[in-house]
């Protein structure tokens, strides 16, 4: 896969349960890093960790509104996941056509649907 580097980081980025669950959150709007945390029961510094964690993987980008730039607001980037979909469909074909020659391959070997044990 000529992006390996990126499907990498996706996948430890999506490794932890908490940024799994920021990643759900944040499917249905953009949100602020403090309704996801209170969202998720974390404090500040923790949020701020996966956070940073998803940033840097490309998961997600921050903003911050002309209100106040204190505030950061958190949207999901959909390559990184379409990259990551890409990739499974990819293996999910791989694997099938690896099933299929080896039950051909049964099919064809020598005693196979014999009445012999």
């Amino acid at each position: 896969m000529k992006n390996a580097a990126i499907l990498d980081r996706t996948l430890a980025a999506l490794a932890d349960p908490h940024r799994r669950a920021v990643v759900d959150l944040l499917s249905n709007r953009p949100r602020p890093a403090g309704e996801l945390a209170r969202s998720l029961n974390l404090t500040a510094p923790a949020m701020s960790r996966h956070l940073r964690v998803l940033r840097e993987s490309g998961l997600v980008v921050e903003s911050h509104p002309t209100f106040d730039a204190r505030v950061r607001v958190y949207a999901l980037r959909p390559e990184p996941m379409i990259d990551l979909m890409r990739w499974l469909e990819e293996t999910e074909i791989m694997w099938s056509e690896q099933l299929a020659a080896f039950k051909a391959h049964i099919e064809q070997s020598p005693g196979h649907g014999s009445d012999t044990p």
